[in-house]
């Protein structure tokens, strides 16, 4: 429905990681958001080829013609490499039908971006832009680091602008942008969301949560695989939990490792290492990772998650929890 594309770009916040591609896809109650591929572009050209779509976005063109679509998600997709944009597919979850597009333009000087989406007319009405772009900005807050997000829409595009409202932005300008499927220059209104804002009206509790690196004689360190079904399925982390009332995070560990991998360890062999701060979409995660060396008994995967054992030059290897990542360097210089 609203599209746009920022021209600058702040070179120290440009790769990969600064748009928090660890925890793709975003999952919402009936969508998620996830990278596009090959074979969405047969249904990106069937719903964006829609007349009605081209009139609400400046840069889809009309009419759609064959092999745009496979072009657009190759592009998109270098752009996601680069780590200059995110562009992603909206998917439905009850039958995997794609019903849009959503993401963020490059991310300019200031820390901030605008937000583009579009979907297709026959899932209109439903709810879906709402709920595509609320999980959007709040990957793009807390994910991405940045100050505010905006987002432009023409006066008589009724939908979108209460989706923006609905969600917080506020109108802080009107833009004159060239339509290259028009060939024209229109009158944006560009409504914007302060990170500020979202975080008053987003109350995170604090999560208190104890990790450990068990390392080996061979100066290996233990990562699990969080198993499917879970937040963040499928990324890899240190062994702990969730303290409970009234335990200290030793407590909580020496608990975690028995449960978890049938380990028995003493407080005193958990040496604290450096803690992690990190602002989730519904939480804000505190936890502190102790280094352990010594234990007994031999590591199993008690909640048969998939373990490894790995040195700390090749943890980047293995995508992990945006909470942990920061961790490896440490890791690395002690080991």
């Amino acid at each position: 429905m609203a599209t746009a594309r920022a021209e600058h770009i702040f070179a120290m916040t440009v790769g990969p990681d600064s748009l928090g591609l660890s925890v793709l896809p975003i999952r919402t109650a009936r969508l998620t958001l996830r990278k596009l591929r090959g074979e969405d572009a047969a249904a990106i050209e069937e719903l964006a080829g829609e007349p009605e779509v081209a009139l609400h976005t400046l840069n889809i063109p009309y009419p759609y013609s064959a092999g745009i679509g496979q072009a657009w998600v190759k592009a998109a997709n270098r752009e996601l490499v680069a780590g200059t944009e995110l562009q992603l597919a909206i998917e439905r979850d009850e039958d995997h039908a794609r019903v849009g597009a959503i993401g963020f333009g490059a991310r300019r000087q200031d820390f901030t971006a605008e937000i583009g989406y579009w979907i297709g007319v026959p899932y209109w009405n439903r709810g879906y832009a709402t709920e595509a772009v609320a999980a959007m900005v709040a990957h793009g807050f807390a994910r991405m680091s940045l100050r505010a997000v905006e987002a432009a829409a023409e006066a008589d595009n009724a939908a979108s602008i209460r989706v923006q409202e609905k969600l917080g932005f506020a109108r802080v300008r009107v833009d004159k942008r060239e339509a290259v499927n028009r060939g024209a220059l229109v009158t944006l209104e560009v409504r914007r969301l302060e990170a500020a804002a979202w975080r008053a009206a987003h109350p995170a509790p604090m999560l208190l949560v104890a990790a450990v690196a068990l390392v080996d004689a061979d100066g290996r360190v233990l990562i699990a695989q969080r198993p499917a079904g879970k937040a963040m399925a499928g990324l890899w982390e240190f062994p702990g939990g969730k303290l409970h009332d009234g335990e200290t995070p030793e407590q909580a560990l020496v608990r975690e490792l028995d449960e978890e991998l049938g380990i028995d360890t003493a407080e005193s062999c958990l040496a604290p290492l450096a803690f992690a701060s990190h602002r989730y979409e519904t939480f804000h995660l505190l936890m502190p990772l102790y280094v352990c060396r010594k234990w007994r008994g031999t590591v199993q995967a008690r909640e048969r998650q998939a373990l490894k054992w790995v040195r700390p030059a090749e943890m980047r290897v293995y995508p992990m929890p945006p909470a942990d990542e920061p961790l490896i360097a440490l890791l690395r210089d002690l080991l």
